[in-house]
């Protein structure tokens, strides 16, 4: 005969496991993660403009940066006189005796020394629009240079002669558009025998090489440079000062 205490035992074991059974039927099925309380991954910052290719660049985009691509090239190729170790390095100094040849200030200098000591009205006349040729040449550089603002080639070496403060800049070159301007100028003002005309040629077409040479200018910028030297002239023609419209500006020479 069971005693008791085992009676109640049972009971308890039988009531504790419906207990348990009810605890777990009423705690009903898990409900999963609502997709907002899970943790979104950040969002991955946007690449800088730069850094993103174009699918559908433009054909005229493609075709100057070809260009420009081809420029620098060439450029660094022909910079043989770049640097005392370069391919004709030994040339360096002839190029910088050529490139002082085509600066501005022994022309500027050169071109008032003559106005002052000239006695002859045309010859004041023609030099005169000289020097007003050679000022517009060095306003005209400056203001393309301080807006394009293109650096000069990495293979140059910084010891021009008498530089200012757009020189750092390459575009354009202000040799190439003086010696235009200079050579058409003398052309067609002053009477050369045959072979003078063609040293004269020669002379602002050696200037324009030795700017590429020296590695102070790419290709593109002497060959804009030329365009605008070559253009300038015929604002001078336009603008051309004679006793006539600019009567004080002689009266400054009249000895």
């Amino acid at each position: 005969m069971p005693s008791p205490r085992s009676s109640r035992e049972r009971r308890a074991g039988g009531s504790g496991g419906r207990l348990e059974f009810l605890s777990l039927s009423q705690r009903g099925p898990a409900v999963p993660d609502s997709p907002s309380r899970r943790r979104e991954p950040p969002a991955a910052a946007p690449l800088p403009e730069e850094d993103c290719m174009k699918l559908n660049p433009s054909f005229v985009g493609i075709a100057l940066s070809s260009l420009l691509a081809i420029d620098l090239w060439a450029s660094k190729r022909l910079g043989v006189c770049a640097g005392e170790g370069s391919a004709w390095g030994s040339a360096r100094p002839l190029m910088k005796v050529i490139e002082v040849s085509g600066h501005g200030i022994p022309w500027l200098l050169g071109t008032f020394y003559g106005l002052c000591q000239s006695d002859s009205s045309a010859a004041r006349e023609v030099l005169l629009n000289l020097l007003f040729a050679l000022l517009l040449d060095l306003v005209m550089v400056a203001v393309v240079k301080g807006l394009v603002k293109r650096p000069r080639p990495t293979h140059n070496k910084m010891d021009m002669f008498v530089t200012i403060s757009v020189d750092k800049y390459s575009f354009p070159s202000g040799h190439a558009t003086r010696a235009a301007l200079v050579c058409r100028f003398v052309l067609r003002h002053l009477v050369l025998a045959v072979p003078l005309r063609v040293l004269v040629v020669l002379w602002a077409l050696i200037v324009s090489i030795s700017r590429v040479m020296l590695g102070r200018h790419n290709m593109t910028d002497v060959l804009f440079g030329l365009v605008l030297g070559y253009a300038l002239y015929s604002v001078v023609e336009h603008c051309w000062l004679s006793p006539l419209n600019a009567p004080a500006l002689f009266a400054l020479w009249d000895h």
